[in-house]
Order: structure tokens, then C-alpha cells, then sequence
């Protein structure tokens, strides 16, 4: 449930960030966002699983499972914004490539669909706290919640 909650909270802000604050992700953003559909996705997975498992040891060891892999996605989702906070700090290099979107048509109709998409770079921090960007507070964010959440899945039933 933990990872479940973190997952959707860490979407809806990112969300929220997009469509009342204006900031356009990114691509490296957008990896970002896919590994948090799939942790929420796993997290809700085990969530329905381990209601299922009362009553059930059966169960028990499918929902843990599933639940670990929901925290193997969290940290997917922490190792991008790790990478993505990198290339914003100029830490390393990010992605050189084009990352508009291929549209059909013809080639005056693409170009001019091209150059009205808006420049996003993922090398700039378009919003901070204290120093750290959004795609550095989601890494610090999702390895914590990582972190308790394997601890919780792992530690001794009484």
C-alpha cells in the first residue's frame, strides 16, 4: 500500500507540475512516469493479492513477490531520476537525440507540427527546493520509499 500511495502521490504531482504549473516534461521525465505507472500498477497488483491472501498462506508468497517487484520498478524509477538529475547537474551527458514526435503527412505539414512542438531540454532544472530538482527529489523520494517498503516485505512476521 505504501508503494502504491508513493507511486500515485509522486505521479500526481508530477502531473500537477504539467498542467496547473506549466512545466512541459521532458523525455527523460516521461521515463520517469512510465516507471511509476508500472510500480503503481505491480504496488496495486500485490494490494488486491495480499487482501486476497487473508486466510490463504497460499497467497502470502505471491503477493510478497508481486510487492517486490512493484519495489524493483520504485527503484528503476529512482536509478532514471538519478540519471536524469545528473545530466541536469551536467554530471554526465543525457540524450542527444530528436525527441519530437514523428507525425504523418507531408513533409511541410510534419515540419510545421515539428517546430510548433515546444523545446524541452532535459539538461535544465525548470523548478528546485533547496537546491534540488524535481527529478532529484523523486529519486531521494522513491529509494526511500524503496527502501521501507523492502524492509516491510522482508522483515519476520510475527
Amino acid at each position: 500500500m505504501l508503494v502504491l500511495l508513493g507511486s500515485l502521490a509522486l505521479l500526481a504531482g508530477a502531473y500537477g507540475f504539467e498542467h496547473i504549473g506549466g512545466l512541459v516534461p521532458c523525455e527523460m521525465c516521461w521515463w520517469q512516469r512510465w516507471a511509476l505507472m508500472a510500480t503503481a500498477f505491480f504496488a496495486a497488483d500485490a494490494v488486491v493479492i495480499g487482501a486476497l491472501s487473508a486466510g490463504r498462506p497460499a497467497l502470502v508468497l505471491p503477493a510478497r513477490l508481486t510487492a517486490m517487484v512493484a519495489v524493483l520498478a520504485l527503484l528503476a524509477n529512482a536509478g532514471i531520476a538519478l540519471l536524469h538529475a545528473g545530466v541536469e547537474q551536467k554530471w554526465w551527458q543525457g540524450i542527444t537525440r530528436c525527441t519530437a514526435p514523428i507525425t504523418a503527412g507531408d513533409a511541410r505539414s510534419m515540419m510545421a507540427d515539428i517546430l510548433a512542438q515546444p523545446i524541452v531540454r532535459c539538461d535544465a532544472i525548470p523548478w528546485q527546493m533547496f537546491g534540488i530538482s524535481m527529478a532529484g527529489w523523486n529519486f531521494f523520494i522513491s529509494l526511500i520509499l524503496a527502501g521501507v517498503a523492502a524492509w516491510l516485505i522482508l522483515k519476520p512476521r510475527a
